[in-house]
């Protein structure tokens, strides 16, 4: 019995059971999606609680946190890690925006003068808890420079399709809001100049700021890596209230919030028309954005 328990806990605290939860979610989500209780099981996530599905509460709520613990952990490579240099830090900035640029250019190369050419934000962006959950499947093979590095670039890249979206797909941008979220991040900047160090404090703010935030029309997550960087680092021992709900974060966020992305966002059905459809001109051009255009303004 105690074998069992001490295997269970090394699992549970291997970066790579987190990868593996969220691959296991995401393929036996799409087999049930497609099996005979599928229909059932799709038509679960868009089930209303609190005047919005489930599916929302976990994409823009629970994925709110995750971005939380992620930036939380990029802020301490900023601060005292591997990003603390300025020419260091600056480098998955303009990789991201390389990631960023190609692939919508190549979009709107494939797809000119169609209905489908304003689809060049979606080979943009990175889905960040895939990425890193993959990338934490090959474990120690993978040196922890570049760890950091991907986890910035994949943030960044994310925070950058959010904007994108924002400023030119959405019809419903309110300034009001928006103005209200910076007005909350500005206070709970003052407060860690004032050394406020209560973690509930900024907590609280970071409730008002999400609402605010998704009221402004611009997708709440981003609120989560504000809300990280406000939060005091103080040195990043022990005691510092970044570092404590950094830990605290980390086994729920693995193995509750990610899978539970993983099963809503994957409850699709796979179409008869599937193969056709994968060699349309829209579909091209996302395919070779992210293959072929992704990789290549990165690495340009």
């Amino acid at each position: 019995m105690k074998w069992r328990l001490q295997f269970l806990t090394t699992l549970l605290e291997s970066d790579k059971a987190g990868g593996i939860a969220l691959l296991l979610c995401a393929i036996g989500s799409v087999a049930v999606s497609n099996s005979i209780g599928g229909e059932g099981y799709r038509h679960f996530w868009h089930a209303t609680i609190l005047m919005k599905p489930i599916e929302f509460w976990i994409n823009d709520g629970l994925m709110t946190v995750f971005f939380l613990q992620v930036g939380l952990e990029i802020g301490r490579e900023i601060y005292i890690g591997e990003l603390r240099d300025l020419k260091k830090s600056m480098f998955p900035v303009l990789a991201a925006m390389g990631g960023m640029v190609v692939p919508a250019a190549i979009h709107l190369v494939l797809n000119k003068g169609l209905s489908s050419q304003h689809g060049y934000g979606i080979p943009m962006a990175t889905d960040i808890a895939f990425s890193l959950g993959i990338l934490s499947l090959l474990g120690r093979r993978v040196p922890f420079s570049l760890k950091v590095f991907l986890t910035a670039l994949a943030i960044i890249d994310d925070l950058g399709a959010i904007l994108i979206i924002a400023l030119f797909y959405s019809s419903h941008l309110s300034w009001l809001y928006l103005g209200l979220a910076s007005f909350v991040f500005a206070l709970m900047i003052v407060l860690n100049r004032l050394n406020v160090l209560a973690v509930w404090v900024y907590l609280a703010l970071g409730c008002l700021m999400w609402f605010c935030m998704h009221r402004s029309g611009i997708h709440a997550t981003i609120t989560g890596v504000l809300l990280a960087f406000a939060i005091p680092f103080r040195g990043g021992d022990d005691q510092s209230p970044s570092t404590q709900l950094q830990r605290r974060l980390h086994w729920p966020v693995t193995f509750l919030i990610l899978p539970l992305f993983a099963l809503a966002n994957t409850a699709l059905i796979i179409p008869a028309t599937f193969a056709h459809d994968l060699f349309a001109v829209n579909s091209l051009g996302i395919i070779i954005g992210l293959l072929v255009g992704k990789p290549m303004g990165i690495f340009g």
